[in-house]
């Protein structure tokens, strides 16, 4: 339930040096609350440009657990990248599928999501390096109050026993 890094803020706002000097070869992006908000499916300009810079030093896959794949093909088109609708996060037979297709080893390879008991979890379990983000909105904010995101944060600690 704990990722390898707690940003506290959106994806756009980390640095490729700093994922460069924690080893991190790939990226792995969940789509929904990551990178759009679960209404509206067009990435704002910061959030493409952060992914566009960051192409030059990772191989970039999106992952989602939504049933629609022309939604998360429509991202993934503005992207040029490959992606995956329906992931069935936290199981892992679909996300390993995908790993397999990766040179480098798990823990190289950044799982990046603003969801602890969907993205963090697989993350973890397939010894990848888990990235928690804050969700965006239709601007690509960061969103100031999630009572979802809330809620599964205050679940995890009191799950792990964390005071942090």
């Amino acid at each position: 339930l704990k990722p390898q890094w707690k940003v506290n803020n959106i994806i756009s706002k980390i640095t490729i040096n700093d994922l460069l000097s924690r080893g991190i070869k790939s990226l792995i992006l969940d789509v929904d609350g990551t990178l759009i908000t679960g209404s509206k499916p067009v990435i704002s300009n910061e959030i493409k440009n952060w992914i566009l810079k960051s192409k030059d030093s990772f191989s970039i896959y999106l992952f989602s657990n939504n049933p629609s794949r022309i939604r998360i093909k429509l991202i993934a088109e503005q992207l040029n990248l490959e992606f995956s609708h329906l992931g069935g996060k936290p199981r892992t037979r679909k996300l390993k599928t995908i790993l397999d297709k990766i040179p480098h080893e798990s823990n190289q390879i950044a799982m990046i999501g603003d969801r602890i008991f969907t993205d963090i979890i697989v993350g973890n379990r397939l010894n990848m390096y888990t990235i928690l983000v804050d969700s965006v909105d239709h601007y690509g904010n960061k969103v100031e109050t999630n009572n979802f995101q809330s809620i599964e944060r205050y679940l995890a600690k009191f799950i792990t026993g964390d005071p942090s």
